[in-house]
């Protein structure tokens, strides 16, 4: 679910210019391309980590997915 407001409120800000961020590049991805993803991390100077799984991934190997998010989440506390 999202709000409308996330969909029409302009951002004021580009946040990840900032604000750490973490990017999961799945290789097997048929939907975006490795390589779009590895440019937007590096753009970003996200922390990258790149796993063989498809668009997916949250489905097919939700571990990882979990482990990264426990990263960037122990990351930002510290």
């Amino acid at each position: 679910p999202i709000t409308e407001a996330a969909l029409n409120e302009p951002a004021t800000e580009a946040a990840w210019k900032d604000i750490p961020s973490w990017n999961m590049v799945t290789t097997e991805d048929l939907a975006i391309p490795a390589e779009s993803m590895r440019f937007m991390g590096d753009r970003a100077k996200s922390t990258t980590v790149e796993i063989d799984a498809s668009h997916a991934v949250t489905v097919s190997q939700p571990d990882a997915v979990a482990d990264l998010i426990g990263e960037a989440a122990r990351a930002t506390v510290a």
